[in-house]
């Protein structure tokens, strides 16, 4: 008897303004006003939330109420990134109280999630990942009263690397794509492992559970729900059970954006009548039953192993299914090396409004902007940006990663110049040594005084901000075009 489990991706981007002006005089406290468009983000989630969050999630309570203490029981889980449930708190309080009795009714699952729905899964150092994870357990403890023991990745990115620091962390199981190019022959509608992460692994019993998405069954919801050109359109609730029930395996894994019912599709399309009819018709067969993915977990043995090497990343984006969604051309390739280098100089200066910022720009979104991809992919992609052109958003976002970077330097020349006298003293006085015919000797300095202009000189010299080499992609930006298109 196959379980469903029945999952929503609950996320709304804090995005960012068109062409921002310079910020020179602003305080770092005030950048968060300059460069996030508050204005759009409030539009953007008061459409969402009048269309979708409060009408699904009234129907998903009732349906969740009506089974309670069913023989069989309507459950089913939520991912949830911190940059939503802030905006939610700050607009929507009364929507965060309804999801927040969901959450104590022991039906419905909250997963673990990366905070600002970003892509630092991606860097060779893993330090940032974890530090979000831990800061959305943390949300969703205080907020929820629940510490989430399933995880899904950002837009499901995965390797076994990923899967490795998320087992580490002590999740019992992490959702990715259940794509052919890594399955083969294989089904999504198992419970697999990740593979090898390191020379000396776990044995695969003991490795982190994988939950593939049935990209299909959840597509046909998710994408396909209100197309008139598919041959299946009009997709029912009863025609959908009937798939369901003649689909093999452990489990079926259903995973679709929250904004899906009436963003995506419409109430006219009739996607409202399908959510409340569909746990009626899958009750009506006996071998169907909805599970949470803890639940899966418990009740199912792993088949066999999940192996995406960590060389490679999967995703549940665009046809490709991997990263190229983010990193497909020049233009998002370099905002990320940006965005990676920046790390450490941000953190070590300390400063909580520059550190804040950078992970806003961290957000999967603003790179998923500049895709510059063809067709279906890109029709996609055009749909959730707010910006005219890809140009237009890695314009906007590389201005904001500049002044970061402007900032964070400026700040640590500051600390420099201002360390004590003999600090600076000894940093003049250093003294090189030659060889002179074998014999070594000591170049005596002309003074031993330092003033604290050459100190300045010193520090503030070009080569000390860009000591090291960074070899950036090619690229052209046509600002002719660009300002003919944005007129």
């Amino acid at each position: 008897m196959p379980a469903i489990t029945l999952n929503f991706e609950v996320h709304q981007p804090l995005r960012l303004k068109h062409y921002p002006t310079g910020s020179e005089g602003l305080k770092d406290e005030e950048l968060f006003d300059h460069y996030i468009n508050n204005g759009l983000n409030k539009f953007v989630f008061d459409r969402a939330a009048n269309k979708c969050y409060w009408p699904a999630t009234k129907i998903l309570a009732e349906l969740v109420d009506t089974f309670k203490g069913q023989k069989k029981e309507f459950k089913f889980s939520f991912n949830f990134s911190g940059v939503w449930i802030e905006q939610c708190e700050k607009w929507h309080p009364d929507l965060l109280d309804l999801i927040k009795q969901l959450a104590r009714s022991k039906r419905v699952e909250i997963l673990g999630s990366t905070y600002y729905h970003s892509l630092a899964s991606l860097f060779d150092d893993h330090s940032e990942f974890i530090e979000q994870i831990e800061m959305q357990t943390q949300l969703m403890k205080d907020l929820l009263g629940v510490k989430p023991k399933i995880f899904m990745n950002t837009e499901m990115i995965y390797n076994n690397l990923i899967a490795k620091t998320v087992e580490d962390l002590g999740f019992k199981a992490i959702f990715t794509e259940g794509t052919e190019k890594i399955l083969g022959w294989r089904s999504p509608n198992y419970v697999y492992v990740r593979g090898l992460a390191q020379e000396k692994d776990a044995p695969l019993k003991n490795r982190i559970r994988v939950l593939l998405r049935n990209y299909r069954l959840s597509d046909d919801i998710g994408y396909r729900f209100s197309a008139k050109w598919w041959d299946q359109w009009p997709l029912t609730a009863e025609k959908y059970a009937i798939w369901l029930s003649a689909t093999e395996g452990q489990v079926i894994n259903i995973f679709m954006d929250y904004e899906t019912f009436g963003e995506h599709h419409p109430e006219e399309s009739g996607i409202f009548w399908f959510l409340k009819a569909l746990p009626w018709k899958i009750f009506e067969w006996e071998n169907l039953e909805f599970l949470t993915p803890s639940e899966v977990v418990k009740k199912f043995e792993p088949v066999g192993e999940f192996d995406v090497p960590g060389w490679s990343a999967i995703s549940w984006a665009d046809m490709e299914r991997d990263t190229s969604a983010w990193l497909g051309n020049s233009m998002q390739q370099m905002a990320f090396e940006e965005l990676k280098k920046l790390e450490k100089p941000v953190k070590e200066s300390g400063n909580k409004y520059l550190i804040r910022l950078w992970r806003l720009l961290l957000q999967s979104d603003h790179l998923y902007y500049m895709c510059t991809k063809w067709w279906n992919d890109g029709d996609v992609h055009k749909y959730f940006s707010p910006f005219s052109t890809p140009h237009d958003g890695f314009i906007s976002l590389i201005t904001a990663l500049s002044d970061i970077k402007l900032r964070v330097y400026a700040d640590r020349i500051k600390r420099e110049v201002t360390k004590p006298r003999k600090e600076k003293v000894r940093k003049v006085l250093k003294k090189p040594k030659i060889q002179k015919r074998g014999v070594e000797r000591k170049i005596k300095p002309e003074t031993q005084v330092s003033t604290k202009a050459q100190v300045v000189k010193e520090l503030s010299d070009i080569e000390y901000l860009l000591k090291e080499e960074v070899t950036y992609p090619s690229i052209v930006i046509h600002d002719v075009e660009i300002e003919k298109l944005n007129k």
